[in-house]
């Protein structure tokens, strides 16, 4: 097992070696940022280490009802709801959303917590080919019922493929769905001011379209959050045991997300670095003529028929330096998946480091 010896950043200590670090999600490199950690020790001095109480009874302090306020000015909503897991996220919405749809289409690929999240009590469960609208129109028109629900991942974890959510709105539109997308790793990544996906194919306002985010990815610290109408937030409030019977965020994690959150909204040169960082790295990648999706998002999967290869080269990766994991979660594929991600603080030198390894290995097998 690994085991960290430190923070998370473009770099990290991992089973006592000093690493370059191309995994995990931290892609804006916030989740060690100063400004964070300094608010972060702030907060845990004046408030203590947990509020100790669910938001419904006393566990509602000003600084989550401020991160609130900041996260939907964030993503231009008129209000938000923050909870203690991005995982929670896609349940929540489910369960909230229950008595307005009879039936649930879903993306073959999504993420475990969308299909934890569906209600025992849905008879009608469809799973649509991977991105594949066409498919999924076929199942909408063949089905018997008259109010669907459409649910996928806005960006895939292990892929890095980006939904065509403007597509699956004009079927949503179209059959009188909802539709409800995981932007978990899209959220300060996609769109102009980085609300995500539904931002980058202009939507980001459209009805019928709802977002399950998180705090713990590019966000860098920790929890999940849904924004859109008072009228949607405050039947979160009201009717989601899920938010209600669980203890509220913590004093330090809130701090984080706040600050994190105002820097995402000031400081657009962060996404700006990413995207130059994503684009030298993709290209360097498909010169070397690796199995890799195409897309513009800082997860690129260097794909295989075999487990026994991804493994090698993850460990070739290691040993030259840097940590960049094999994977097979949240979802199966039927591929094997070393996953490397970028983030806006990664260097050219570390990335052509990493370019040059990946070249070396491909010459010696």
């Amino acid at each position: 097992m690994n085991i960290l010896n430190g923070g998370v950043g473009q770099t990290i200590r991992l089973n006592d070696r000093t690493l370059s670090y191309f995994a995990g999600n931290n892609y804006l490199g916030l989740a060690n940022d100063p400004t964070l950690v300094n608010n972060a020790v702030d907060a845990l001095k004046k408030y203590g280490v947990n509020f100790a109480a669910s938001r419904q009874t006393t566990g509602t302090a000003d600084i989550h009802l401020e991160l609130e306020k900041t996260l939907a000015e964030f993503k231009a909503k008129q209000d938000a709801v923050v909870f203690a897991s991005g995982y929670m996220g896609n349940k929540i919405l489910l369960h909230v959303l229950r008595e307005k749809y009879d039936s649930i289409f879903v993306d073959s690929m999504a993420h475990s917590s969308i299909t934890d999240g569906i209600p025992r009590d849905v008879s009608t469960v469809e799973y649509y080919k991977h991105t594949n609208p066409n498919h999924l129109e076929q199942l909408l028109k063949s089905s018997s019922k008259k109010r669907p629900l459409i649910i996928t991942d806005g960006v895939f974890a292990l892929t890095g493929e980006i939904t065509p959510v403007d597509q699956l709105y004009l079927l949503a539109q179209k059959y009188g769905a909802l539709l409800i997308v995981d932007d978990a790793h899209a959220t300060g990544v996609l769109g102009e001011n980085g609300r995500g996906t539904p931002e980058h194919f202009h939507l980001d306002q459209a009805p019928g379209l709802f977002q399950s985010e998180t705090m713990s990815k590019a966000i860098g610290s920790y929890g999940g959050f849904i924004s859109g109408s008072h009228e949607l937030t405050d039947t979160i409030r009201k009717k989601s045991t899920f938010y209600g019977a669980s203890t509220a965020l913590p004093p330090p994690v809130v701090a984080a997300g706040l600050s994190s959150v105002k820097q995402i909204m000031s400081r657009p040169e962060l996404r700006t670095r990413l995207m130059e960082n994503t684009r030298i790295l993709r290209k360097g990648v498909e010169e070397l003529a690796f199995s890799t999706t195409k897309g513009t998002t800082p997860i690129i999967p260097l794909c295989f028929k075999e487990k026994q290869t991804a493994n090698a080269l993850s460990q070739y990766l290691e040993e030259n330096g840097i940590v960049a994991p094999a994977v097979d979660y949240p979802v199966k594929t039927s591929q094997f998946i070393v996953r490397i991600t970028v983030s806006s603080t990664h260097t050219e030198e570390q990335i052509h480091h990493l370019l040059h390894t990946l070249k070396e290995w491909r010459e010696k097998i």
